[in-house]
């Protein structure tokens, strides 16, 4: 049985690796781009996230206390922008399972945990981010009600 909790600093070893895991699938799809193997975060970057409150990372973990996966988020506000309407959202900045605990349905729990907390908090959006070509991750979003919001487009020089 997995529990899903708020990330702690013991929790920075095994989501490093899980960090990798994911640059490892950017890696792939986009070797112009992504280096690989390499992490976004250092254990230091990753301490000063965990203490922020306007970045949230949950992590679910299995009945030992391992992560098994985790969800990073942002909180995002807008208040009297002159273009944009008043609002709050969560934006989903990285979701990961462990490559080991895939099809246990873990990301859907994470999921619907950050859409819990987002209602929580009077979000009234989730948003997020999915490199073309990570067919299973954009399958896995449309899955759980997601739709496009925009696109982003590129031509190489």
């Amino acid at each position: 049985m997995s529990t899903i909790r708020n990330a702690q600093k013991k929790d920075i070893p095994k989501i490093l690796e899980l960090l990798l895991q994911v640059d490892m699938v950017h890696h792939r799809i986009r070797p112009d781009i992504f280096k690989g193997p390499v992490t976004k975060y250092t254990d230091a970057d990753l301490e000063t996230i965990l203490a922020d409150e306007s970045t949230p990372v949950f992590v679910s973990t299995d009945a030992s206390d391992c992560v098994e996966g985790y969800a990073f988020c942002v909180i995002k506000e807008h208040r009297g922008d002159q273009l944009l309407e008043d609002g709050k959202e969560v934006y989903l900045d990285d979701l990961c399972v462990d490559a080991a605990c895939r099809g246990k349905h873990i990301g859907t729990a994470l999921y619907e945990y950050v859409k819990t907390f987002a209602r929580q908090i009077g979000a009234r959006r989730i948003t997020l981010n999915v490199w073309e070509g990570n067919d299973s991750a954009l399958a896995f979003y449309r899955k759980q009600g997601m739709a496009v919001q925009k696109t982003t487009m590129e031509e190489e020089l």
